[in-house]
């Protein structure tokens, strides 16, 4: 347990995050105790099945299952990373997928069918292509953050330790989605040619960079000390409000209940036709409690 006025806190270095990291920005009421998780997403199971961490990132397809879950988490209105995903489902450039049309009844690869670069992937094969999640068979790697959440049956879990590079260099799978680690080299190509123009257009149309990660932070947090949670998310605003972002680029941060109602709730029916969640969360139960908090009132 930390003490009054700390914050045991998992945030991944960013231009958003650095100033608190650095000290640029703070509060003479609030201490962060950074603990540095590599790469970030190992910090998300601790966080939503053992309260490990005050404030913590968390992938949003993981955070609205911790909340169908009841799992001991309250998610706050800040988005700390997103970005465009359709250049992520790459193939072979030599005998891979020709197009993603070709893709009902073949085998992708992605590290956890719960992935929230998986989750935007499919829903832009659903949006553009009428491409159904379940048309295809996923191979993962990893389980999902939330132990309540079962995969669909047709998503398998592999049981050797090949990567998914090696998946698909080995003809296991068609295509794969990698996020950061995606591998620039020529004998990759992604599936979607025209990634790019597809993404502007899309942003064009929706109005929001496609949401990879929300800051999270404990029950425990939130009724120990939610003032220190309060000035956590007003020290996360104000580097915002600072940051000298690159002109004519969309922000890959977003702030305010206002602001992510529309995205969260595009999120929650691109997660039900995928089978990630149990249920429809409505959107007062995805940030109502967080609502609360930040307005001062009982939780």
């Amino acid at each position: 347990m930390s003490d009054p006025g700390t914050l045991r806190t998992v945030l991944a270095t960013s231009p958003l995050t650095e100033p608190l990291k650095s000290g640029a920005v703070a509060s003479a009421g609030l201490t962060f105790d950074f603990v540095d998780v590599s790469p970030v997403h190992k910090a998300f199971a601790p966080m939503v099945r053992h309260e490990s961490y005050d404030l913590s990132e968390l992938a949003i397809v993981t955070a609205l299952q911790a909340v169908a879950y009841g799992r001991p988490i309250i998610l706050l209105p800040a988005v700390v990373a997103s970005r465009f995903q359709r250049g992520c489902l790459i193939t072979r450039r030599n005998n891979g997928v020709m197009s993603p049309q070709d893709l009902p009844g073949k085998r992708i690869g992605v590290r956890a069918y719960t992935q929230t670069t998986g989750m935007w992937v499919r829903a832009h094969l659903s949006e553009d292509y009428g491409l159904a999640t379940a048309a295809m068979h996923w191979l993962t790697r990893d389980p999902a953050h939330v132990e309540q959440y079962q995969d669909p049956s047709f998503v398998e879990h592999a049981t050797d330790d090949k990567t998914l590079l090696d998946q698909l260099r080995e003809g296991i799978t068609d295509a794969a989605i990698l996020g950061n680690d995606l591998p620039r080299d020529e004998e990759f190509t992604p599936v979607i040619a025209d990634a790019g123009t597809k993404d502007s257009a899309w942003y064009d149309e929706h109005g929001f960079v496609p949401i990879n990660h929300l800051v999270s932070a404990s029950i425990a947090a939130c009724e120990r000390d939610p003032g220190a949670v309060r000035s956590a998310y007003g020290l996360l605003l104000q580097s915002f409000t600072q940051l000298q972002l690159p002109a004519g680029k969309p922000s890959p941060y977003a702030f305010g209940f206002d602001k992510l109602r529309g995205p969260v709730e595009y999120v929650i029916e691109a997660c039900l036709e995928q089978n990630l969640l149990p249920r429809r969360l409505g959107i007062d139960e995805v940030f109502g409690p967080a609502e609360k908090i930040l307005r001062g009132l009982p939780a």
